[in-house]
């Protein structure tokens, strides 16, 4: 057995009030989702832990995260489609919160604040978060038909949801407030996890890498086919153009949402898109990071409502 390093018992680069700054309890975790037990065993340090190269182990470990932390009845997603890190999902949700608190000293929770995921996939992971933590009501739209069936079976199956949650078909790929967004509609914030990669080739290549880096051997190029599929990974110019795409078509949607935002995984996109929300006028740009592991997230917010639009909204809607 190798000697281990000293883990910290917090995981203080997450969120202060994320559910995981504490290591992985998986005794609590199996009695939640007993099918967990399968897949969890000693490391080389021995402590439990599960092989995070197993596509089936992490599925079981998400599933039990999201039924132990989050209250969820049901919870499956269809093969090679996106099996997302818990942890990082929690803590956009909680950063969204404190976006919407913005200078004052209480959250906006409850059903009536309601926020638009865009690509909210087969995992629904965003809604079923800011359901539990906060009391928020989601659209979910994605234009992937497995995608979509997948989103409206967890609905569906869990009762908390059903009221919370409503699934809707983007039927035009390249939109992303047309055809969701009725007239007159509004919502609170939205967000997004673009795909970030410009190819496919891309995408394997970075794949190929994490795997490398991670593991220290020759990769298996078997799991590429796990964990996305190639509208959740990669689309023409990268996430650079997608998010500047969003930011023209939101223009048009400016008194329909209060915050829009958006994950950007990259950092050189920042600078491009600053440009473009400053070319579209927006009122207010924030540019939120958040720490996970030894890797830096991000996501930017921008607003099209005047201070006095933004007060009247405030005392409207919340």
């Amino acid at each position: 057995m190798e000697k281990k390093k000293p883990h910290p018992q917090i995981k203080s680069e997450l969120h202060p009030r994320s559910q995981h700054r504490s290591r992985y309890n998986f005794d609590a975790l199996i009695k939640s989702s007993p099918e967990l037990g399968t897949y969890v065993a000693p490391n080389k340090y021995g402590d439990d832990s599960i092989d995070f190269f197993n596509p089936k182990a992490v599925k079981a470990l998400n599933k039990a995260l999201l039924i132990h932390h989050y209250g969820l009845d049901y919870w499956d997603i269809p093969e090679h489609y996106l099996c997302p890190p818990i942890p990082g999902r929690a803590d956009y949700i909680h950063n969204i919160a404190d976006l919407l608190k913005g200078d004052g000293t209480v959250i906006p929770k409850g059903n009536h604040i309601k926020g638009l995921d865009i690509g909210v996939g087969a995992n629904c992971i965003y809604p079923v978060i800011g359901q539990h933590e906060y009391g928020w009501s989601f659209i979910g739209s994605d234009t992937d038909e497995t995608a979509i069936k997948s989103a409206k079976n967890i609905e569906q199956k869990n009762y908390k949801l059903r009221s919370t949650l409503e699934i809707r078909r983007q039927e035009i790929a390249n939109n992303f407030f047309y055809g969701i967004l009725k007239p007159e509609e509004k919502v609170d914030f939205t967000i997004c996890n673009p795909p970030f990669h410009a190819s496919a080739e891309e995408a394997q290549k970075a794949s190929l890498k994490k795997q490398k880096n991670l593991k220290g051997k020759r990769p298996n190029k078997a799991l590429l086919n796990f964990g996305g599929q190639q509208n959740e990974l990669w689309t023409k110019g990268g996430e650079a153009r997608f998010v500047k795409d969003m930011i023209y078509e939101s223009k048009h949607f400016g008194q329909q949402c209060f915050w829009f935002t958006s994950l950007i995984s990259k950092e050189v996109t920042l600078k491009p898109t600053y440009k473009v929300l400053d070319k579209v006028n927006a009122t207010a740009v924030k540019t939120i990071e958040m720490g996970q592991g030894h890797k830096i997230s991000r996501f930017i917010a921008w607003t099209f409502l005047t201070e006095q639009e933004q007060n009247d909204w405030i005392k409207e809607r919340w």
